[in-house]
This record gives structure tokens, sequence and C-alpha cells, in this order.
């Protein structure tokens, strides 16, 4: 009988070491399934758009049709580069993140302190709506705001503002969450030591959630890195450096949109997109660092 059941104890700890193996297989396919696209997507941009990539790719403005069609014609790589195009979005993402940073920022606190009551739902409920709204509405937002009444036309700061309502949502529920998995023995102690309210925050909460806040407000300058409808209702495009807020700047974007339009310029499609995955990942590097130091 022993004998038996050692038999059988042996034959149910084969047979589930081979539904793990099969279960482990299954994991790593569909893995594999799920990273080829970018991996295709990211092989595709490094092998067609590395031949365009110079410094002056990078300090050079965008040539014209006539220069990209001449050098297109000879077989040589098209002249200039897309400085505009970074200064531009480099601009409108400082602007866009030093109006939503602060506002996504004190509006989550602001729920995470009043959750339960009618105006922090009322609040939340317009984030989660505003997070699903089309980028091309906000865009036309912002030229009915800012392009018509302030600034009189098309304006790097009319493209802030409308990266910047695309931004908010992120950084609000990012912020509420954040501070929802921080103890509340933390605040309370604070307070016990008679620690005024603003400083709670300020020492207390924002320190103890900074990489929670930081991972939000990094998804939202990811996600309007690489927006173009809003940008084409206000920022409009320039095909020189422009850093006056108040006049038309361009975007990498925004230069992708028009290469593409330009049988001439399809080269540096390639190369733009390439950068502009490149600055992304640069991004959530240093991110991933800065949160490992405050660790």
């Amino acid at each position: 009988m022993e004998s038996i059941d050692i038999l059988k104890s042996q034959d149910h700890s084969s047979g589930r070491l081979l539904k793990d193996k099969l279960v482990l297989g299954a994991v790593i396919v569909l893995s594999l399934i799920t990273i080829s696209p970018i991996i295709l997507i990211i092989w595709k941009l490094v092998v067609e758009g590395y031949r365009q990539i110079s410094l002056d790719f990078l300090i050079e403005n965008t040539p014209d049709t006539f220069e990209a069609m001449t050098a297109v014609a000879n077989g040589e790589l098209i002249p200039g580069g897309i400085a505009n195009g970074i200064v531009g979005t480099l601009l409108m993402v400082i602007l866009a993140s030093a109006l939503a940073i602060p506002i996504g920022i004190l509006t989550g606190i602001y729920l995470y302190e009043n959750q339960g009551s009618f105006m922090a739902n009322i609040t939340r409920d317009i984030s989660d709506i505003l997070q699903g709204v089309p980028s091309i509405v906000l865009g036309l937002i912002s030229y009915l705001w800012i392009v018509k009444h302030i600034t009189m036309g098309f304006s790097a700061l009319a493209g802030s503002v409308s990266l910047a309502i695309m931004m908010l949502p992120m950084i609000v529920r990012s912020t509420e969450e954040t501070l929802k998995m921080i103890p509340e023995s933390l605040k309370e102690a604070a307070l016990a030591l008679g620690v005024p309210y603003h400083k709670v925050i300020l020492r207390v909460l924002i320190p103890t959630g900074f990489s929670g806040l930081i991972t939000g407000i990094l998804l939202g300058i990811s996600r309007i890195l690489g927006e173009t409808a809003p940008l084409m209702l206000t920022a409009l495009g320039s095909s020189m450096i422009n850093l006056d807020m108040t006049k038309p700047t361009s975007a990498i974007p925004l230069l992708i949109w028009e290469f593409y339009n330009d049988p001439n310029m399809v080269g540096l499609i390639w190369s733009s997109s390439l950068l502009l995955m490149a600055m992304i990942l640069v991004l959530n590097l240093v991110s991933k660092q800065i949160v490992a130091k405050r660790r």
C-alpha cells in the first residue's frame, strides 16, 4: 500500500510540474507576442532613421522642399535638421508642465483630504471625463480661449495650454492614489507633534509619495510629447526657431506631420520619430534614477 501511495504521489507531482512548465511556456510565448510589436517598431525606426541623425540634424532648421528634392534626386541625405521642432517641443512641454504640475498636485491633495465630499466627487468625475476627451477637442478649446482672445494668433502659449489640460487628469489621479497609499499614521504623528498643516503636506506627504508623484508627472509628459492634433490648432508651426511664447512655434510631432505631407521630406519622418522616441526613453530612465535616489 505504501508503495502504491508513493507512486500516486510521484505521478501527482510530475503532473503538477508538467502543468507548471506548460503555464510558464504559455506566459513566455504571450509575453513575446506582446512585446514583439514594440521591438519591430523600434527596429524599423532605427534601420530607417539612423542615417539622418547627425549634429546638423539637431542644430539646423528644417530644409525647404526644393533643397530636399535636390538632395533626393542626387541620392544624398536631406540637408538641415529639426532644431526648430526640438526647441518648440521643449518650450511647450516646459510651459505646460509649469501650468499643470502645481495645479494637478494641489487638486490631487484636495481630493485626498476631502474624500466623499460633494465638491471632491464632482472634481474627480470631471478629471476622469477630461482624461477621455479627444486631444483635438482640447486643441479647439485652447484655440477659442487663447488664440482668439489672448494672443490673437497661433502661439506656443496656446499649444502649452492645450498640452497642460491633457496632463492634468493623469497628475491629479496619480497624486490622489499615491497619497492614499501613505499610512495615515504618518500624517497623524506629524499633526500630533504640532506641525502646521501646510508643512505636513510639504514635508511629510509629498516627500513620502515622491516616487508616485514623479511617475504621474512623467506619464503626463510622455503623453503630450507625441501629440499633434492640438498643436495644429494652437501652435501651428514655424520654419525657424522661436522662443517667443506669443508667436507660432514648431514641434517634433508637427514636423513629422509636415514631412508626411511632402513626398520629398519622407526621409526625415523616420529620423524625427526616432529622436522623439529617444527623448521619451531618456526621460523615463532619468525618472527611474531620481526615484531610486529618493528611495
